[in-house]
């Protein structure tokens, strides 16, 4: 009776450890990457850049007043920028009714006003625009730094996403922390390396395909289990 009894404990053991394994066979694989065809990239225009130093650049933009010489742009900037503005900086100067006109200076001084500060900037040349008026935009450079181009990065909640290159064809989401966040390029704290390849032009495409097979994987493994 005991013998009987042990070898039918041992089927049922076998038989689960098979029926584990089978449901282990039929559970699908996790989505791993998304791919995209030579054809598929060629029309989305994908584009794809490297995690490496860029020089970050904040554009500070004001209202600006020409003076009567045409030569001295006068503006104001106010908190949070005002500790930013230096003599020295670039600026690029342009009437708001013709942007094609656009003239080069820097400033030549900089004094506090209370919160903020009165910045004058000086054109190499007299302008002939009727217009006294300028959109000024201040050049500040915030120093080189492990940096990606802005529009790779998707912000979802509090979390930012990349997708870099595993190899051609064959994209992963990556989760970044990032800092500065300049003009063109922002700065990655974690989540890459120089040198990894990063989706800029056609990103969200990419995103949707990986979230479409995760959401169709997701139902199939709710399929199964309720098999």
């Amino acid at each position: 009776k005991t013998l009987h009894t042990t070898l039918l404990l041992s089927a049922l053991a076998i038989g689960t450890v098979d029926a584990g394994g089978i449901r282990e066979r039929m559970r699908p694989d996790p989505v791993r990457d998304t791919t995209v065809t030579e054809a598929q990239a060629v029309e989305l225009t994908l584009t794809l850049v490297q995690a490496g130093p860029q020089a970050l650049q904040t554009w500070v933009r004001t209202a600006a007043r020409i003076d009567d010489a045409g030569r001295i742009l006068v503006a104001r900037v106010c908190a949070p920028y005002t500790e930013l503005i230096q003599p020295g900086q670039r600026v690029r100067a342009f009437p708001p009714d013709s942007k094609s006109s656009i003239y080069q200076a820097s400033i030549t001084r900089v004094t506090p006003r209370g919160d903020c500060v009165s910045v004058e900037a000086t054109l190499p040349r007299i302008t002939y625009e009727k217009s006294p008026l300028y959109v000024m935009q201040i050049i500040v450079q915030r120093g080189e730094f492990l940096s990606i181009p802005n529009e790779a990065i998707i912000e979802e909640g509090d979390r930012q996403i990349v997708y870099i290159q595993q190899h051609p064809g064959h994209y992963l989401p990556q989760e970044i922390h990032t800092g500065l966040k300049g003009e063109l390029y922002t700065q990655i704290h974690r989540g890459l390396s120089e040198g990894d390849q990063v989706v800029t032009l056609g990103s969200f495409f990419i995103d949707a395909d990986y979230k479409l097979k995760t959401t169709q994987q997701g139902g199939m493994s709710h399929a199964h289990m309720h098999h």
